[in-house]
Protein backbone atom coordinates (compact mmCIF):
# COMPACT_ATOMS: atom_id res chain seq x y z
CA UNK A 1 0.00 0.00 0.00
CA UNK A 2 1.28 3.46 -0.85
CA UNK A 3 2.30 5.55 2.15
CA UNK A 4 1.48 9.27 2.31
CA UNK A 5 4.25 11.49 1.01
CA UNK A 6 6.19 13.27 3.76
CA UNK A 7 6.13 16.71 2.07
CA UNK A 8 3.97 19.10 4.04
CA UNK A 9 4.18 17.27 7.36
CA UNK A 10 3.64 19.31 10.52
CA UNK A 11 7.26 19.59 11.64
CA UNK A 12 9.66 18.46 8.96
CA UNK A 13 9.98 16.91 5.55
CA UNK A 14 12.27 14.41 3.98
CA UNK A 15 14.85 16.29 1.91
CA UNK A 16 15.25 14.27 -1.27
CA UNK A 17 16.75 10.85 -0.68
CA UNK A 18 18.16 11.51 2.75
CA UNK A 19 18.07 13.77 5.79
CA UNK A 20 15.45 16.05 7.29
CA UNK A 21 15.03 19.74 6.63
CA UNK A 22 13.27 21.89 9.20
CA UNK A 23 10.25 23.90 8.08
CA UNK A 24 11.02 26.61 10.64
CA UNK A 25 13.17 29.62 9.83
CA UNK A 26 15.08 28.63 6.73
CA UNK A 27 12.22 28.43 4.26
CA UNK A 28 9.30 30.26 5.90
CA UNK A 29 8.05 33.39 4.16
CA UNK A 30 10.02 32.87 0.96
CA UNK A 31 8.90 33.55 -2.59
CA UNK A 32 9.49 31.38 -5.65
CA UNK A 33 9.38 32.18 -9.36
CA UNK A 34 9.19 29.10 -11.60
CA UNK A 35 9.17 29.41 -15.39
CA UNK A 36 8.33 26.36 -17.48
CA UNK A 37 9.61 25.70 -20.98
CA UNK A 38 8.83 22.72 -23.19
CA UNK A 39 6.35 19.87 -23.14
CA UNK A 40 3.37 18.80 -21.04
CA UNK A 41 5.71 16.63 -18.96
CA UNK A 42 7.57 19.77 -17.89
CA UNK A 43 4.27 21.49 -17.07
CA UNK A 44 3.41 18.58 -14.78
CA UNK A 45 6.88 18.55 -13.22
CA UNK A 46 6.57 22.27 -12.47
CA UNK A 47 3.18 21.77 -10.84
CA UNK A 48 4.62 19.07 -8.58
CA UNK A 49 7.67 21.15 -7.68
CA UNK A 50 5.51 24.16 -6.86
CA UNK A 51 3.28 22.01 -4.68
CA UNK A 52 6.32 20.73 -2.81
CA UNK A 53 7.69 24.25 -2.33
CA UNK A 54 4.33 25.63 -1.21
CA UNK A 55 4.24 22.96 1.49
CA UNK A 56 7.57 24.39 2.66
CA UNK A 57 6.22 27.91 2.98
CA UNK A 58 7.17 29.29 -0.43
CA UNK A 59 4.68 31.58 -2.15
CA UNK A 60 4.69 31.64 -5.99
CA UNK A 61 5.18 35.06 -7.63
CA UNK A 62 4.93 36.18 -11.27
CA UNK A 63 8.05 38.38 -11.27
CA UNK A 64 11.51 36.87 -10.81
CA UNK A 65 12.74 40.16 -9.30
CA UNK A 66 10.47 39.54 -6.28
CA UNK A 67 11.62 35.96 -5.72
CA UNK A 68 14.04 34.46 -3.22
CA UNK A 69 14.18 31.32 -5.36
CA UNK A 70 14.18 31.46 -9.17
CA UNK A 71 13.79 28.18 -11.06
CA UNK A 72 13.77 27.59 -14.81
CA UNK A 73 12.32 24.23 -15.82
CA UNK A 74 14.04 23.57 -19.12
CA UNK A 75 13.73 21.65 -22.39
CA UNK A 76 16.52 20.21 -24.55
CA UNK A 77 14.52 18.90 -27.50
CA UNK A 78 15.72 21.72 -29.78
CA UNK A 79 18.58 24.19 -29.69
CA UNK A 80 16.13 27.08 -29.77
CA UNK A 81 14.70 25.92 -26.43
CA UNK A 82 18.17 25.94 -24.87
CA UNK A 83 19.02 29.35 -26.35
CA UNK A 84 15.89 30.68 -24.67
CA UNK A 85 17.16 29.43 -21.30
CA UNK A 86 20.46 31.27 -21.66
CA UNK A 87 18.58 34.41 -22.68
CA UNK A 88 16.36 34.21 -19.59
CA UNK A 89 19.34 33.53 -17.34
CA UNK A 90 21.00 36.66 -18.71
CA UNK A 91 17.91 38.74 -17.99
CA UNK A 92 17.70 37.38 -14.45
CA UNK A 93 21.41 37.99 -13.78
CA UNK A 94 21.14 41.60 -15.00
CA UNK A 95 18.21 42.35 -12.73
CA UNK A 96 19.55 44.92 -10.30
CA UNK A 97 16.62 44.62 -7.88
CA UNK A 98 17.36 41.05 -6.86
CA UNK A 99 16.61 40.10 -3.26
CA UNK A 100 19.66 39.40 -1.06
CA UNK A 101 20.58 35.74 -0.91
CA UNK A 102 18.48 34.85 -3.94
CA UNK A 103 19.00 31.32 -5.28
CA UNK A 104 18.91 30.74 -9.03
CA UNK A 105 18.30 27.19 -10.24
CA UNK A 106 17.99 25.32 -13.52
CA UNK A 107 15.98 22.12 -13.43
CA UNK A 108 14.73 19.65 -16.01
CA UNK A 109 16.20 18.24 -19.20
CA UNK A 110 18.79 20.92 -19.96
CA UNK A 111 20.22 20.65 -16.46
CA UNK A 112 20.63 16.91 -17.01
CA UNK A 113 22.07 17.17 -20.51
CA UNK A 114 24.45 20.13 -20.21
CA UNK A 115 25.16 20.90 -16.57
CA UNK A 116 28.82 21.66 -17.28
CA UNK A 117 27.92 24.10 -20.05
CA UNK A 118 25.37 25.84 -17.85
CA UNK A 119 27.86 26.38 -15.04
CA UNK A 120 30.49 27.60 -17.51
CA UNK A 121 28.21 30.12 -19.21
CA UNK A 122 26.19 31.08 -16.13
CA UNK A 123 28.50 30.67 -13.10
CA UNK A 124 25.96 32.43 -10.87
CA UNK A 125 23.70 29.35 -10.95
CA UNK A 126 23.21 27.97 -7.44
CA UNK A 127 21.20 24.81 -8.15
CA UNK A 128 21.01 22.19 -10.91
CA UNK A 129 18.54 19.31 -10.82
CA UNK A 130 17.66 16.74 -13.46
CA UNK A 131 14.06 15.61 -14.08
CA UNK A 132 14.64 12.28 -12.35
CA UNK A 133 15.65 13.87 -9.03
CA UNK A 134 13.19 16.71 -8.56
CA UNK A 135 12.22 15.31 -5.16
CA UNK A 136 15.66 16.42 -3.93
CA UNK A 137 15.09 20.14 -4.55
CA UNK A 138 14.50 20.94 -0.83
CA UNK A 139 17.86 19.40 0.06
CA UNK A 140 19.54 21.26 -2.80
CA UNK A 141 18.11 24.57 -1.58
CA UNK A 142 19.48 23.92 1.90
CA UNK A 143 22.87 22.96 0.48
CA UNK A 144 23.05 26.05 -1.73
CA UNK A 145 22.10 28.31 1.18
CA UNK A 146 24.59 26.74 3.56
CA UNK A 147 27.59 26.39 1.25
CA UNK A 148 26.95 29.10 -1.35
CA UNK A 149 28.23 26.77 -4.04
CA UNK A 150 26.26 25.03 -6.78
CA UNK A 151 24.15 22.19 -5.43
CA UNK A 152 23.74 19.49 -8.07
CA UNK A 153 21.51 16.40 -8.39
CA UNK A 154 21.73 14.60 -11.74
CA UNK A 155 21.35 11.08 -13.11
CA UNK A 156 24.41 10.77 -15.28
CA UNK A 157 25.10 7.37 -16.78
CA UNK A 158 21.53 6.22 -17.22
CA UNK A 159 20.30 5.36 -20.73
CA UNK A 160 21.42 2.01 -22.12
CA UNK A 161 23.79 1.18 -19.28
CA UNK A 162 21.09 0.62 -16.67
CA UNK A 163 20.19 -3.08 -16.30
CA UNK A 164 16.65 -3.92 -17.36
CA UNK A 165 15.80 -5.20 -13.89
CA UNK A 166 16.33 -1.72 -12.48
CA UNK A 167 14.09 0.01 -15.01
CA UNK A 168 10.70 -1.30 -14.06
CA UNK A 169 9.86 0.82 -11.03
CA UNK A 170 10.44 4.42 -10.03
CA UNK A 171 12.80 5.28 -7.18
CA UNK A 172 10.74 5.86 -4.04
CA UNK A 173 11.44 9.60 -3.95
CA UNK A 174 10.33 10.52 -7.45
CA UNK A 175 7.23 8.30 -7.31
CA UNK A 176 6.39 9.88 -3.97
CA UNK A 177 6.65 13.30 -5.60
CA UNK A 178 4.02 12.31 -8.17
CA UNK A 179 1.78 10.96 -5.42
CA UNK A 180 2.25 14.07 -3.26
CA UNK A 181 -0.02 16.20 -5.43
CA UNK A 182 -3.20 17.47 -3.84
CA UNK A 183 -5.76 19.68 -5.62
CA UNK A 184 -5.30 23.30 -4.58
CA UNK A 185 -8.50 24.61 -3.03
CA UNK A 186 -7.55 28.21 -3.89
CA UNK A 187 -6.71 27.34 -7.52
CA UNK A 188 -9.40 24.96 -8.80
CA UNK A 189 -8.56 23.31 -12.12
CA UNK A 190 -10.79 21.92 -14.83
CA UNK A 191 -8.06 19.75 -16.35
CA UNK A 192 -4.98 17.97 -15.06
CA UNK A 193 -2.08 15.89 -16.33
CA UNK A 194 -1.22 12.55 -14.75
CA UNK A 195 2.04 10.82 -15.58
CA UNK A 196 1.87 7.10 -16.39
CA UNK A 197 5.50 6.57 -17.35
CA UNK A 198 8.88 8.25 -17.35
CA UNK A 199 11.69 8.07 -19.87
CA UNK A 200 11.94 6.38 -23.24
CA UNK A 201 13.64 3.30 -24.72
CA UNK A 202 13.23 4.16 -28.42
CA UNK A 203 16.51 6.04 -28.97
CA UNK A 204 15.35 7.75 -32.15
CA UNK A 205 18.51 9.13 -33.71
CA UNK A 206 17.45 12.79 -33.37
CA UNK A 207 16.06 12.67 -29.83
CA UNK A 208 17.72 13.58 -26.55
CA UNK A 209 14.90 12.37 -24.25
CA UNK A 210 16.40 8.93 -23.39
CA UNK A 211 19.54 10.75 -22.25
CA UNK A 212 17.76 13.39 -20.18
CA UNK A 213 14.83 11.40 -18.76
CA UNK A 214 16.37 7.95 -18.74
CA UNK A 215 14.92 4.55 -19.66
CA UNK A 216 11.21 3.84 -19.87
CA UNK A 217 9.59 3.07 -16.51
CA UNK A 218 5.85 2.60 -16.02
CA UNK A 219 4.15 3.65 -12.81
CA UNK A 220 1.99 1.23 -10.79
CA UNK A 221 -1.61 1.35 -12.06
CA UNK A 222 -2.97 1.57 -8.53
CA UNK A 223 -0.96 4.75 -7.96
CA UNK A 224 -2.23 6.27 -11.21
CA UNK A 225 -5.86 5.49 -10.38
CA UNK A 226 -5.46 6.88 -6.87
CA UNK A 227 -3.93 10.10 -8.21
CA UNK A 228 -6.78 10.49 -10.70
CA UNK A 229 -9.38 9.82 -8.01
CA UNK A 230 -7.85 12.46 -5.77
CA UNK A 231 -7.83 15.05 -8.56
CA UNK A 232 -11.41 14.31 -9.58
CA UNK A 233 -12.54 14.56 -5.96
CA UNK A 234 -10.90 18.00 -5.98
CA UNK A 235 -12.98 19.20 -8.92
CA UNK A 236 -10.94 18.19 -11.98
CA UNK A 237 -13.21 17.19 -14.86
CA UNK A 238 -10.71 16.06 -17.50
CA UNK A 239 -7.52 13.99 -17.11
CA UNK A 240 -4.75 13.65 -19.68
CA UNK A 241 -2.45 10.66 -19.20
CA UNK A 242 1.16 11.51 -20.09
CA UNK A 243 4.05 9.43 -21.34
CA UNK A 244 6.88 9.84 -23.82
CA UNK A 245 5.41 6.82 -25.63
CA UNK A 246 2.24 6.48 -23.62
CA UNK A 247 0.83 3.50 -25.54
CA UNK A 248 3.95 1.49 -24.61
CA UNK A 249 2.83 1.49 -20.97
CA UNK A 250 3.10 -1.90 -19.27
CA UNK A 251 3.36 -2.90 -15.64
CA UNK A 252 3.82 -6.36 -14.10
CA UNK A 253 1.16 -6.75 -11.43
CA UNK A 254 0.90 -10.02 -9.53
CA UNK A 255 2.09 -12.05 -12.50
CA UNK A 256 -0.14 -10.25 -15.02
CA UNK A 257 0.91 -7.51 -17.40
CA UNK A 258 -1.25 -4.41 -17.25
CA UNK A 259 -1.11 -2.72 -20.66
CA UNK A 260 -2.29 0.69 -21.73
CA UNK A 261 -5.78 -0.41 -22.81
CA UNK A 262 -6.21 -2.01 -19.35
CA UNK A 263 -5.06 1.21 -17.72
CA UNK A 264 -7.56 3.26 -19.73
CA UNK A 265 -10.34 0.99 -18.51
CA UNK A 266 -9.29 1.35 -14.88
CA UNK A 267 -8.96 5.14 -15.01
CA UNK A 268 -12.23 5.43 -16.94
CA UNK A 269 -14.00 3.77 -13.99
CA UNK A 270 -13.07 6.55 -11.54
CA UNK A 271 -16.39 8.09 -10.38
CA UNK A 272 -16.91 11.71 -11.41
CA UNK A 273 -14.42 11.75 -14.28
CA UNK A 274 -15.95 13.37 -17.37
CA UNK A 275 -13.17 13.08 -19.96
CA UNK A 276 -9.98 11.09 -20.43
CA UNK A 277 -7.22 11.83 -22.94
CA UNK A 278 -3.67 10.61 -23.51
CA UNK A 279 -0.47 11.81 -25.22
CA UNK A 280 1.92 11.07 -26.86
CA UNK A 281 1.63 7.77 -28.77
CA UNK A 282 4.32 5.93 -30.72
CA UNK A 283 3.19 4.46 -34.07
CA UNK A 284 5.32 1.32 -33.93
CA UNK A 285 3.76 0.08 -30.66
CA UNK A 286 0.11 0.89 -31.21
CA UNK A 287 -2.27 -1.97 -30.39
CA UNK A 288 -5.83 -2.23 -31.71
CA UNK A 289 -6.91 -2.92 -28.13
CA UNK A 290 -6.40 0.79 -27.49
CA UNK A 291 -8.72 1.67 -30.38
CA UNK A 292 -11.32 -0.73 -29.00
CA UNK A 293 -11.02 0.97 -25.60
CA UNK A 294 -11.44 4.39 -27.21
CA UNK A 295 -14.57 3.21 -29.00
CA UNK A 296 -16.16 1.36 -26.08
CA UNK A 297 -15.30 3.66 -23.16
CA UNK A 298 -17.51 6.75 -23.58
CA UNK A 299 -15.37 9.13 -21.54
CA UNK A 300 -12.19 8.41 -23.51
CA UNK A 301 -11.93 11.24 -26.05
CA UNK A 302 -11.71 10.49 -29.77
CA UNK A 303 -8.41 12.27 -30.25
CA UNK A 304 -5.05 10.75 -31.14
CA UNK A 305 -1.74 12.60 -31.19
CA UNK A 306 0.63 10.27 -33.03
CA UNK A 307 3.86 11.72 -34.47
CA UNK A 308 5.04 10.56 -37.89
CA UNK A 309 8.16 12.81 -38.11
CA UNK A 310 8.57 12.22 -41.86
CA UNK A 311 6.73 10.83 -44.87
CA UNK A 312 9.90 9.37 -46.39
CA UNK A 313 10.95 5.80 -45.59
CA UNK A 314 14.61 6.69 -46.15
CA UNK A 315 14.40 9.51 -43.60
CA UNK A 316 12.45 7.34 -41.16
CA UNK A 317 15.22 4.74 -41.32
CA UNK A 318 17.86 7.37 -40.55
CA UNK A 319 15.64 8.58 -37.70
CA UNK A 320 15.38 4.97 -36.34
CA UNK A 321 11.60 5.24 -36.20
CA UNK A 322 10.91 1.48 -36.60
CA UNK A 323 8.00 1.82 -39.06
CA UNK A 324 7.43 2.90 -42.65
CA UNK A 325 5.23 5.66 -44.02
CA UNK A 326 2.88 3.01 -45.39
CA UNK A 327 2.56 1.33 -41.99
CA UNK A 328 1.86 4.71 -40.42
CA UNK A 329 -0.94 5.46 -42.89
CA UNK A 330 -2.40 1.98 -42.30
CA UNK A 331 -2.48 2.80 -38.59
CA UNK A 332 -4.42 6.01 -39.26
CA UNK A 333 -6.85 4.09 -41.46
CA UNK A 334 -7.47 1.59 -38.63
CA UNK A 335 -7.98 4.49 -36.23
CA UNK A 336 -10.70 5.97 -38.44
CA UNK A 337 -12.31 2.58 -38.99
CA UNK A 338 -12.37 1.54 -35.34
CA UNK A 339 -13.03 4.97 -33.78
CA UNK A 340 -15.49 6.80 -36.07
CA UNK A 341 -15.06 10.57 -35.99
CA UNK A 342 -11.61 10.44 -34.41
CA UNK A 343 -9.47 13.60 -34.72
CA UNK A 344 -5.78 13.18 -35.50
CA UNK A 345 -2.70 15.28 -34.81
CA UNK A 346 0.89 14.63 -35.79
CA UNK A 347 4.48 15.82 -35.41
CA UNK A 348 7.01 16.35 -38.20
CA UNK A 349 10.67 17.33 -38.40
CA UNK A 350 11.73 19.11 -41.59
CA UNK A 351 15.28 19.28 -42.85
CA UNK A 352 16.58 16.16 -41.13
CA UNK A 353 20.01 14.91 -42.18
CA UNK A 354 20.06 13.94 -45.85
CA UNK A 355 16.47 15.01 -46.53
CA UNK A 356 16.02 15.60 -50.28
CA UNK A 357 13.31 17.46 -52.15
CA UNK A 358 11.76 14.06 -52.93
CA UNK A 359 11.74 13.22 -49.22
CA UNK A 360 10.07 16.55 -48.45
CA UNK A 361 7.48 15.95 -51.16
CA UNK A 362 6.72 12.56 -49.58
CA UNK A 363 6.09 14.31 -46.26
CA UNK A 364 3.70 16.78 -47.88
CA UNK A 365 1.87 13.89 -49.57
CA UNK A 366 1.53 12.00 -46.27
CA UNK A 367 0.17 15.08 -44.49
CA UNK A 368 -2.44 15.56 -47.19
CA UNK A 369 -3.51 11.92 -47.00
CA UNK A 370 -3.57 11.93 -43.21
CA UNK A 371 -5.93 14.95 -43.07
CA UNK A 372 -4.80 15.98 -39.58
CA UNK A 373 -6.82 18.27 -37.40
CA UNK A 374 -3.59 19.95 -36.35
CA UNK A 375 0.14 19.51 -36.74
CA UNK A 376 3.26 20.31 -34.74
CA UNK A 377 6.28 20.89 -36.96
CA UNK A 378 9.90 21.70 -36.24
CA UNK A 379 13.08 22.42 -38.14
CA UNK A 380 15.78 19.89 -37.32
CA UNK A 381 18.56 21.02 -35.02
CA UNK A 382 21.30 18.60 -33.92
CA UNK A 383 21.21 17.52 -30.29
CA UNK A 384 24.58 16.69 -28.72
CA UNK A 385 25.24 13.02 -27.92
CA UNK A 386 22.39 11.71 -30.08
CA UNK A 387 23.11 9.17 -32.81
CA UNK A 388 22.28 11.69 -35.53
CA UNK A 389 24.76 14.18 -34.09
CA UNK A 390 27.49 11.53 -33.83
CA UNK A 391 26.98 9.72 -37.13
CA UNK A 392 25.06 11.90 -39.59
CA UNK A 393 25.72 15.26 -41.20
CA UNK A 394 23.32 18.18 -40.72
CA UNK A 395 23.55 18.95 -44.44
CA UNK A 396 20.25 20.69 -45.20
CA UNK A 397 20.89 24.47 -45.38
CA UNK A 398 18.99 26.68 -42.94
CA UNK A 399 17.19 28.55 -45.71
CA UNK A 400 15.99 25.24 -47.19
CA UNK A 401 14.72 24.14 -43.77
CA UNK A 402 12.82 27.40 -43.41
CA UNK A 403 11.25 27.06 -46.86
CA UNK A 404 10.18 23.47 -46.26
CA UNK A 405 8.81 24.39 -42.84
CA UNK A 406 6.78 27.21 -44.41
CA UNK A 407 5.43 24.90 -47.13
CA UNK A 408 4.38 22.31 -44.57
CA UNK A 409 2.77 24.97 -42.37
CA UNK A 410 0.83 26.41 -45.31
CA UNK A 411 -0.46 22.96 -46.27
CA UNK A 412 -1.57 22.23 -42.72
CA UNK A 413 -3.36 25.58 -42.43
CA UNK A 414 -5.42 24.60 -45.47
CA UNK A 415 -6.09 21.15 -44.02
CA UNK A 416 -7.06 22.56 -40.61
CA UNK A 417 -9.39 25.11 -42.18
CA UNK A 418 -11.09 22.36 -44.19
CA UNK A 419 -11.39 20.21 -41.06
CA UNK A 420 -12.93 23.06 -39.06
CA UNK A 421 -15.32 24.27 -41.77
CA UNK A 422 -16.96 20.85 -41.76
CA UNK A 423 -18.27 21.69 -38.26
CA UNK A 424 -20.22 24.80 -39.32
CA UNK A 425 -23.91 24.28 -38.59
CA UNK A 426 -23.25 21.31 -36.30
CA UNK A 427 -23.70 21.09 -32.54
CA UNK A 428 -20.74 20.03 -30.42
CA UNK A 429 -20.24 19.39 -26.73
CA UNK A 430 -17.37 21.26 -25.11
CA UNK A 431 -15.84 21.37 -21.67
CA UNK A 432 -15.46 25.06 -20.85
CA UNK A 433 -11.90 25.73 -19.68
CA UNK A 434 -11.97 29.47 -18.97
CA UNK A 435 -11.59 32.81 -20.68
CA UNK A 436 -9.91 32.84 -24.08
CA UNK A 437 -6.45 34.44 -24.42
CA UNK A 438 -7.98 37.37 -26.29
CA UNK A 439 -10.58 37.85 -23.55
CA UNK A 440 -7.91 37.78 -20.84
CA UNK A 441 -6.00 40.50 -22.68
CA UNK A 442 -9.18 42.51 -23.16
CA UNK A 443 -10.12 42.16 -19.50
CA UNK A 444 -6.64 43.22 -18.40
CA UNK A 445 -6.79 46.29 -20.65
CA UNK A 446 -10.51 47.04 -20.40
CA UNK A 447 -11.26 50.69 -19.78
CA UNK A 448 -14.04 53.17 -20.57
CA UNK A 449 -14.07 54.10 -24.22
CA UNK A 450 -12.24 50.96 -25.33
CA UNK A 451 -12.52 50.25 -29.03
CA UNK A 452 -15.57 48.21 -30.00
CA UNK A 453 -13.33 46.03 -32.17
CA UNK A 454 -11.57 44.63 -29.11
CA UNK A 455 -12.36 40.99 -28.30
CA UNK A 456 -15.31 40.65 -25.96
CA UNK A 457 -14.14 40.25 -22.36
CA UNK A 458 -16.76 37.52 -21.83
CA UNK A 459 -15.33 35.25 -24.56
CA UNK A 460 -14.90 31.73 -23.18
CA UNK A 461 -13.03 28.79 -24.63
CA UNK A 462 -13.33 25.03 -24.44
CA UNK A 463 -12.56 21.88 -26.40
CA UNK A 464 -14.57 19.18 -28.06
CA UNK A 465 -13.76 15.53 -27.34
CA UNK A 466 -11.75 15.65 -30.58
CA UNK A 467 -9.63 18.53 -29.19
CA UNK A 468 -11.09 21.20 -31.48
CA UNK A 469 -10.87 24.60 -29.77
CA UNK A 470 -14.19 26.47 -29.56
CA UNK A 471 -14.70 30.09 -28.54
CA UNK A 472 -18.04 31.68 -27.64
CA UNK A 473 -19.44 34.38 -25.39
CA UNK A 474 -20.98 33.44 -22.07
CA UNK A 475 -20.94 33.98 -18.29
CA UNK A 476 -18.11 32.84 -16.05
CA UNK A 477 -20.51 30.41 -14.37
CA UNK A 478 -20.04 28.09 -17.37
CA UNK A 479 -16.34 27.51 -16.61
CA UNK A 480 -15.88 23.87 -15.66
CA UNK A 481 -19.20 22.83 -17.16
CA UNK A 482 -20.07 20.85 -20.28
CA UNK A 483 -22.01 22.97 -22.77
CA UNK A 484 -23.55 22.31 -26.19
CA UNK A 485 -22.44 24.85 -28.79
CA UNK A 486 -23.75 25.42 -32.30
CA UNK A 487 -20.80 26.20 -34.59
CA UNK A 488 -21.28 29.35 -36.64
CA UNK A 489 -17.80 30.01 -38.00
CA UNK A 490 -14.32 28.58 -38.35
CA UNK A 491 -10.68 29.54 -38.83
CA UNK A 492 -7.66 27.29 -39.24
CA UNK A 493 -7.11 27.46 -35.47
CA UNK A 494 -10.53 27.69 -33.84
CA UNK A 495 -14.25 27.16 -34.10
CA UNK A 496 -16.70 29.94 -33.23
CA UNK A 497 -20.17 29.32 -31.92
CA UNK A 498 -23.01 30.10 -29.56
CA UNK A 499 -24.73 28.08 -26.82
CA UNK A 500 -27.61 25.94 -28.08
CA UNK A 501 -29.63 26.99 -25.04
CA UNK A 502 -29.29 30.27 -23.11
CA UNK A 503 -26.93 29.57 -20.20
CA UNK A 504 -28.27 29.55 -16.69
CA UNK A 505 -26.18 31.97 -14.65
Amino acid sequence: MFRPHPFGGPDALRAGRGGLLSRRGLLDGKRVYLETMGCQMNVLDSELVLGMLRSLGYEPVDDHAQADLVLLNTCSVRRHAEDKVYSRLGEIARDGSARPGRIIGVIGCMAERDHAGLLARAPFIDLLCGPGRLDEIPALIAEAQAARRPAVALEQGRGRRIPRARRMHEPDGIEALDMSRRPAADRPAVQAYVRVQRGCDKFCSFCVVPYTRGPERSRPPAHIVEEVRRLVDGGVREITLLGQTVNSYHFDEAGRTVRFADLLERVHAVPGLDRLRFVTSYPGDFDDDIFHAMRCLPRVCGYLHIPAQSGSDAVLRRMRRQYTAGQYLELLARARELVPGISLAGDFIVGFCGETEEDHAATLALVERAAYKSLFMFMYSPRPDTAADRRLVDDVPAEVKRRRHAELAALQRRMSLRHHRAFIGREVEILVEGYSKAARRARAGARPGARASWPRPDQLTGRTPGDEIVVFSGPASLIGRTVRIRITGATALTLHGEPVEPPVT
